[in-house]
């Protein structure tokens, strides 16, 4: 069947339309209807977006609910991707971490099985502190949980590196 016979079988019950608008490039989609207060914005004017916009909730957090939002996220740990995602997440604000959290996060390392994070997370507190005397309080405080699971800094590991 040629190209000129399917366009005339396309257009034969259509006399007013074209053939071009005979063919659809998108079909109609149904749309949910937007409550007015959202589709016009908080000003009355037009917006581009449709979303609301919400204000935060919570005022600041303090370094104490930190430490125990940390640590109970520590214990919840699964598998070594949340334990990295929270080690980040931790890290990530402008404060050293407490040896509380650490130690959640050092336990959950363990319990993960997962020794190359646990010895990371002492190169996470050595590049977050101050000095060096700061870093030594750490290593001080952690001693022991440090020597019970067995983890070694990088230090201990490769003495002739320079950078650490």
């Amino acid at each position: 069947m040629s190209t000129v016979a399917i366009l005339r079988l396309a257009t034969r019950n259509q006399p007013h339309r074209t053939v071009l608008r005979s063919i659809q490039c998108c079909p109609t989609v149904a749309r949910p209807l937007i409550p007015a207060s959202v589709a016009g914005g908080y000003g009355g004017g037009n917006t581009f977006s449709t979303s609301v916009r919400r204000k935060a909730d919570h005022g600041e957090e303090t370094f104490e609910e930190f430490s125990e939002r940390y640590e109970k996220e520590f214990d919840n740990v699964q598998d070594c991707f949340e334990l990295q995602r929270n080690l980040n997440n931790a890290f990530a604000y402008d404060l050293v971490p407490s040896p509380a959290v650490i130690t959640a996060a050092l336990r959950a390392a363990r319990r993960v099985n997962d020794f190359p994070t646990a010895v990371r997370i002492f190169e996470g507190i050595k590049a977050k502190v101050e000095n060096q005397h700061q870093y030594e309080e750490y290593l001080e405080d952690l001693k022991p949980l440090r020597e019970e699971l067995g983890v070694n800094l990088k230090e201990d590991l490769y003495p002739d590196d320079p950078i650490s």
